[in-house]
């Protein structure tokens, strides 16, 4: 069951009841400013449980006690889905919302273009026919309440009862009933009907049965439709419907039609994660220039944030902007936050200019202090060994089209998101044709709009060479933001957030830059290859430091894309059992190369899972980032390739190295008092190899299977027989030596 509620604008005088603060003009007036409804969207998924119940009567509360505090009409829209609810919750949600207490909220079913074809059906159709109004969608069906079976007597008399209260006129017992039996026969009679002398005719929905007693009765019928025959499932379309006048009062095509239809402002029916709930709330400080290692700790936040089970991010926005590249990637990173899930609310105390502007037209709601700015969205970009400067104009274009996409997304004027990078667009005060309701666009989008908007004056602040820069008020006047605050203390009242809950801004630290740092492909290949090349260095030093230093390298991996979101417990666990497989090679169980190969596979397994937050791509952006991954894998394994050949033919003259590692002594005499091998090691295994092994005789020391020990005099090898278990104490013979490898057979 997911349900989410909007609440948009609830405290705060309306930021569509304003004139434009102008000059007067030859311009038509726009007609007299309105209150508009104060409306909540909620969507209702299935079942329909006691805390969906709560959540919807809390929120029918909310809208209409907010509603006659500011003297207005309430209205509170449900999306109605397919799916199961018990009967019993749904008629409990059904007696609450037709009850008295809530006589002057205006209650709207909406149904949506349906899903995989799916119909609404079962009980959740008692829930729309409970509302005041139903929507739908001219494809969306609604109906058969049983499923096939007729309802039992309780539960249509409990039906029939919500229909006798007339809330909606759309309804009458005839239809509903034709809802709740398929046996029935629905029908639309026209009848004669004589009022104080004057004969006229009135249509009514009525049952056969119904239809026959007004037969009895000498009622005048002039015209009848069958619109549901017997054994015929209680089905109606949004388009059928409207075609026969019944069931519903409107259709719609999108959610956002339902603004128009009822007048209220399309920013009502943005959802909001915090409906109902008290707000679990992180906040995020942006106070500095925005580039690119602020880009990477706000990507970390919101994944922290998402895994803390929080709903609702509060972007504390003081800056005077950035580069235009990750303002842009900030932006449309929160704006791709599912605010079904997350509410995200930028709160600009002081200003928010260039790309601090960007950034807060990707969240859901923008709320200022009362002298705050915000605009001037014009980002600036860094130039090789100079400060600072404005973007280039080619630059524009490109910016205005990013602005039109967030605006749209979020549901604000397009053309003064854009007026803020363009300083040559005029903004324009343009009043609906048909329900007067005020708006801003650029003459580009009047004109498409085929005259439904009539044009009126200019928005003052985009006139003349000039970019769009507005205090909190006025932000609120040309519905770019919510209303402003005076104060921390007025933001906590508004979002709902308990007294001293509110909590502290979480900024960007030292150790965030050196996190971003340590995951730029760069220095990821830089750590991966310092670590490969030191483990190579302690097998042939066997001094520990190398060894050591090597699992530094691998802990600062680790560690900072675990903090930087990407990597998590699996990785770390996978890399540690990797590493425990070679070693198992090495030590313990030496043979086909089973071990080693397995532990190379899972440490690379791990590498490439802690550099991404998935395992395998569904999306092109992922499939991008998983091609980035293996790029920078193969990079750092091709340097380590090549670092360890140079290292083999080069070490012994190394500085400081050579020192470390044993070395025949030279013939000439020359390295007296150096470090040298035994004498009788010579002509064995560290002068030539294990070539001296060749045709020696042993005895197994463990069971050959057919790897495993052997004993040659004092010492003892690991070996591999011909394919023959061995049993540990028989005589062997070594038949050949390549590299370490032994193979032996029975003597």
């Amino acid at each position: 069951m997911s349900i989410w509620l909007s609440s948009i604008g609830l405290l705060g005088p309306s930021p569509w009841t304003r004139p434009l603060r102008s000059e007067e003009s030859n311009d038509p007036p726009a007609p007299a400013a309105t209150k508009f409804p104060l409306a909540m969207y909620l969507s209702v998924g299935s079942p329909v449980s006691d805390a969906v119940q709560a959540k919807v009567l809390n929120a029918a509360r909310k809208v209409q006690q907010q509603a006659e505090l500011e003297g207005r009409s309430a209205v509170l829209i449900l999306e109605i889905g397919p799916g199961t609810s018990r009967f019993g919750s749904i008629r409990d949600l059904a007696k609450e919302l037709t009850s008295a207490k809530f006589g002057s909220l205006r209650t709207i079913a909406w149904v949506p273009e349906p899903k995989d074809k799916k119909r609404i059906d079962g009980f959740n159709v008692i829930l729309a026919l409970a509302c005041k109004e139903i929507v739908m969608h001219p494809d969306a069906e609604l109906g058969d309440i049983g499923r096939g079976k007729a309802l039992d007597a309780e539960e249509q008399q409990f039906v029939l009862s919500l229909v006798e209260k007339r809330l909606n006129p759309k309804l009458s017992s005839g239809l509903v009933t034709g809802l709740m039996d398929p046996q029935k026969t629905i029908l639309k009679v026209k009848l004669e009907t004589d009022a104080e002398g004057r004969k006229s005719s009135e249509s009514r929905v009525l049952t056969s049965e119904e239809h026959r007693r007004l037969l009895d009765n000498k009622v005048v019928v002039q015209d009848v439709i069958t619109i549901k025959d017997a054994g015929e499932l209680g089905f109606f379309s949004g388009r059928r419907a409207r075609a026969l006048d019944v069931l519903i009062s409107q259709t719609a095509e999108l959610r956002t039609d339902l603004a128009d239809l009822y007048n209220f402002p399309r920013e009502f029916l943005r959802e909001n994660a915090t409906a109902g709930e008290t707000p679990r709330v992180v906040r995020i400080r942006i106070d500095e220039t925005i580039e690119s290692v602020l880009e990477g700790f706000i990507e970390r936040e919101i994944r922290r944030a998402r895994s803390s089970n929080v709903n609702l991010i509060l972007f504390e926005i003081d800056s005077p902007g950035g580069e235009l590249g990750p303002s842009l990637s900030i932006a449309n990173l929160i704006a791709d936050i599912d605010g079904k899930k997350i509410r995200t609310v930028a709160y600009v105390p002081k200003s928010a200019r260039s790309g601090a502007a960007i950034i807060a037209l990707g969240c859901d709601e923008i709320i200022l202090q009362n002298s705050a700015t915000i605009g001037d969205a014009t980002p600036i970009s860094t130039r090789p060994g100079r400060h600072l400067e404005q973007a280039a104009e080619g630059d524009i274009s490109f910016l205005r089209t990013e602005l039109k996409k967030l605006a749209e997304r979020k549901g604000r004027p397009a053309g003064l998101c854009q007026a803020m990078a363009d300083k040559d667009l005029d903004v324009f005060q343009v009043t609906h044709r048909e329900n007067g309701r005020v708006s801003f666009m650029t003459d580009e989008e009047i004109a498409v709009s085929n005259g439904e908007w009539i044009k009126g004056r200019v928005v003052p602040e985009c006139q003349g060479d000039n970019l769009l820069i507005v205090d909190g008020q006025r932000a609120l006047e040309l519905k770019l933001a919510l209303a402003p605050v005076a104060d921390e203390d007025e933001l906590r009242q508004r979002l709902g957030i308990p007294e001293g809950e509110i909590p502290q801004a979480v900024g960007r630290t030292w150790v965030d830059t050196l996190v971003w740092t340590l995951n730029t492909p760069s220095m990821t290949i830089l750590l991966l290859l310092a670590g490969s090349v030191l483990i190579y260095l302690e097998l042939h030093t066997m001094t520990s430091f190398c060894g050591i230093a090597s699992a530094f390298c691998f802990m600062l991996f680790f560690w900072s894309h675990f903090l930087g979101g990407t990597a998590d417990v699996l990785e770390i666990v996978l890399f540690l059992f990797g590493v425990g497989l070679i070693l198992m090679e090495i030590f313990v169980v030496p043979g086909f190369g089973i071990f080693g190969i397995s532990g190379v596979l899972a440490i690379l397994a791990s590498l490439v899972l802690a550099s991404q937050t998935f395992v395998l791509p569904s999306t092109s952006s992922e499939m991008a980032q998983m091609t980035k991954s293996l790029g920078t894998l193969s990079v750092a394994l091709v340097s380590v390739i090549g670092v360890t050949m140079l290292i083999s033919r080069y070490l012994p003259q190394m500085p400081l190295l050579k020192h470390l590692i044993l070395s025949p002594p030279d013939p000439t005499g020359a390295d007296v008092g150096a470090p040298r091998l035994r004498p009788d090691m010579l002509g064995g295994s560290l002068a030539t190899g294990l070539e001296w092994l060749l045709h020696q005789e042993g005895e197994a020391f463990t069971t050959l299977r057919p790897a495993g020990k052997a004993r040659f005099g004092e010492q003892v090898f690991d070996v591999q027989s011909q394919g023959d278990f061995i049993d540990p104490g028989q005589k062997i013979v070594v038949t050949e030596v390549t590299g370490n490898r032994i193979i032996v057979r029975k003597a």
